[in-house]
């Protein structure tokens, strides 16, 4: 009998990000205000890390703005990855005991012949 693998959808690629919110409210506000004092203060100083600076902030900034972080959501996608590989790990876990138990009862009702072909092997072979 041959087993058939599950395809699993893909939701979103790296380059495409989804539409769903995943930063609300308060951190929502706190990145757009963080965004611009950022940008700000990267602009007044100037040089290499004044870009930096603005580059940071105008990440903080997007993040208020659109409320979605890449960032979160592959942590979010990563946790998903560990509790899916925990569940398969529990029912794998689940199976070998019930292939334990089934063993087990089996060999309870096997009898012994006394006969150890290690030690007696039958003639002829």
């Amino acid at each position: 009998m041959s087993e058939l693998k599950r395809v699993e959808r893909i939701e979103s690629t790296p380059f495409q990000s989804p539409s769903e919110h995943n930063v609300h409210g308060w951190k929502r506000a706190g990145s757009v205000a963080g965004g611009l004092v950022m940008v700000g203060k990267g602009l007044r100083r100037g040089g290499i890390f004044g870009l930096i600076q603005v580059a940071i902030g105008g990440v903080a900034l997007a993040r208020g703005i659109t409320g979605h972080s890449s960032a979160k959501s592959l942590l979010e996608k990563s946790r998903q990855d560990m509790n899916n590989v925990r569940a398969k790990i529990e029912r794998a876990g689940e199976d070998l005991a019930r292939l334990k138990a089934n063993a087990e009862a089996a060999t309870k009702t096997a009898t012994v012949t006394g006969n150890d072909s290690l030690k007696s092997p039958k003639a002829g072979v």
